[in-house]
């Protein structure tokens, strides 16, 4: 059964040679460091965003 023992090693080969098929091996970096850039830019949104909410005016206390 496939799903049993999940991804193999040579599942991967295939899905990186179908990738490099499909887009080409001179687009590749490109769009590895695009990739890298995106997921830079959204861990700092998430970073700012958690910052920004941490920053909230506490609510006032019942006496």
């Amino acid at each position: 059964m496939l799903l049993r023992n999940g991804l193999e090693p040579w599942h991967l080969l295939i899905v990186a040679l179908v990738i490099i098929m499909v887009f080409g091996s001179k687009k590749l970096p490109d769009m590895a460091r695009s990739l890298g850039k995106s997921a830079r830019i959204l861990k700092s949104e998430a970073k700012a965003m958690k910052a920004d909410a941490g920053v909230e005016p506490a609510a006032p206390e019942q006496s």
